[in-house]
């Protein structure tokens, strides 16, 4: 097993995903900068997502939060907005957010997969056995029995033509992290860890972060992990040959002034080219080497 805990020739990594989190964006970047290691989805029920990082079932995985922490690290990544998933002739789709007052004569159906844990949530319950999943939920509700509350992803993912949703601002919310074992930080963790927090690829930590100091002159590329100059930092200018550094007045000695170019002596704008030794008239920086003066007969 190498440094990046793989083995040699055909790396792969494992990322575990639970239902409604969307990883499309960072494996695409995945796929773009480690195009060698092959990065393979792994699903899993959210009651099930830490059991499967203590196991190795997965290398690293997008868990909902709350989690028991215990032996793993974790980044939150985003939090969601929570909607009311109603039949489609429901008088409540005629609102464009759903108020807790609006949901105190629902009858609210909580399948045994919830994430939200909305305890105190309006609204009565079902005197029948709890459904098993969200998607048994989803379905109760396209039968009219209640509405169901829940991450806005899980909407999408359960969507039917029957039910539609809104938004319930004050409903709890739910979160996603990035999570992995302590223990088990490989370079290729460190890897996602730079992709999912917009790193650049002179900026990770990973398997690529030798390159990094690489990047040389006029600094690093500004990256999420603040690593490496700036190309904004202030550089310590030294004086030109023959004279003290000027900003935004004549320079002195050797190459001229930038500036005076729509000056007097911009290559024979007032001067008399080829007359008398003068390199262009007046001016002290039409010469090749800006100087003052003549070429000489």
């Amino acid at each position: 097993m190498d440094e990046h805990g793989s083995s040699g020739t055909g790396e792969s990594f494992r990322l575990l995903v639970v239902p409604g989190a969307t990883p499309a964006k960072w494996v695409r970047v995945w796929n773009d900068r480690l195009a060698d290691v092959r990065l393979t989805l792994v699903h899993a029920e959210v009651e099930d997502q830490v059991r499967a990082l203590h196991d190795g079932r997965a290398d690293a995985a997008l868990v909902r939060l709350p989690i028991d922490r215990e032996g793993l690290s974790a980044i939150p990544l985003y939090t969601e907005t929570s909607v009311v998933v109603v039949p489609r002739d429901h008088l409540l789709t005629a609102a464009e957010e759903v108020s807790l007052a609006d949901l105190a004569d629902e009858t609210l159906v909580v399948p045994l997969d919830d994430t939200l844990g909305w305890t105190d949530a309006p609204g009565g319950r079902l005197d029948v056995e709890a459904p098993a999943t969200t998607a048994d939920a989803v379905a109760l509700v396209a039968a009219g029995v209640g509405v169901l509350v829940v991450p806005q992803s899980l909407a999408r993912l359960h969507h039917r033509r029957d039910v539609t949703y809104r938004p319930v601002p004050e409903a709890p919310t739910s979160s996603v992290a990035l999570a992995w074992v302590e223990d088990r930080t490989t370079d290729l963790v460190e890897e996602l860890v730079g992709i999912v927090r917009g790193r650049t690829v002179n900026s990770s930590r990973g398997r690529g972060a030798g390159d990094a100091g690489n990047a040389v002159s006029g600094g690093a590329p500004g990256g999420a992990s603040g690593a490496g100059t700036s190309p904004s930092t202030p550089q310590t200018r030294r004086p030109a040959a023959g004279g003290r550094p000027k900003v935004g007045g004549r320079a002195s000695g050797h190459g001229g002034s930038a500036q005076r170019s729509a000056g007097k002596g911009t290559g024979g704008a007032k001067g008399k080219s080829g007359g008398k030794g003068k390199s262009g008239g007046k001016g002290k920086s039409g010469g090749p080497q800006g100087g003052a003066g003549r070429r000489g007969r």
